[in-house]
């Protein structure tokens, strides 16, 4: 499995969000510029979100994203499920009739498969986001927060 850009981004800006955890809307030109993302391409990305309810969008002049739920109720495969990122971590593999060994080839990756998916859904958010911290304070980082 490969963490394009869409999947990258898409985390980076809801890390953001976890960060400033308040209950007022952050901008997509605040979320941009801290994380020095494109906020065109941003803005499509908390659309995508925002239908799958893991943000929510305030209109007007102070309007902007916030979490719909807390960090710990949202995982790293429901974040890339939303923006179309394949959550299936292995190529599919069908086994011949034939060949043992590669039914048990196929056991081992349909395992493995699961393994990661399983994996995919069960890290939150909250868990990223202590995790970056932790890495960034490992490095000596002030409390200045870009994923």
């Amino acid at each position: 499995m490969k963490l394009t850009t869409r999947g990258h981004y898409s985390v980076k800006a809801l890390l953001d969000l976890t960060l400033h955890r308040s209950r007022h809307p952050v901008s997509v030109h605040t979320i941009a510029a801290r994380q020095g993302l494109p906020p065109p391409y941003l803005e499509k990305l908390l659309i995508e979100l925002r239908r799958a309810g893991i943000v929510e969008s305030v209109r007007g002049p102070q309007g902007g994203y916030r979490l719909a739920k807390p960090a710990d109720q949202i995982f790293l495969g429901q974040i890339l499920e939303a923006v179309g990122e394949q959550v299936d971590p292995l190529p599919r593999h069908s086994p011949q009739a034939d060949q043992a060994e590669d039914w048990v080839t196929f056991a081992v990756w349909n395992r493995l498969s699961q393994k990661l998916k399983e994996a995919l859904y069960s890290i939150s958010l909250e868990d990223l986001y202590f995790d970056a911290r932790s890495w960034q304070a490992a490095q000596g980082d002030d409390v200045s927060f870009m994923v």
